[in-house]
């Protein structure tokens, strides 16, 4: 099995040495796995996707200035 290096932040490693008994090369693991099943999801949806990245823009901003337009709802509500 290949090694990876990277670097943390020294706050980070603060906490995770406090867990001594936690694997996290296995809680790396499992986020590389996860964060790979979903872009592998992705590119399957949008393999068949006829929306181009201009089209993509385009409805981002229709949605945002939507957005910006719509009354906001009361706090509670």
């Amino acid at each position: 099995m290949p090694n990876v290096t990277f670097a943390i932040p020294a706050e980070l490693h603060r906490e995770m040495r406090a867990h001594p008994d936690i694997r996290w090369a296995e809680v790396a693991r499992r986020a590389f796995r996860d964060h790979l099943d979903k872009l592998e999801l992705y590119d399957h949806l949008l393999k068949s996707s006829k929306l181009t990245q201009a089209d993509a823009v385009r409805l981002g901003r229709e949605i945002r200035q939507s957005a910006a337009t719509r009354p906001k709802s009361p706090p509670g509500t």
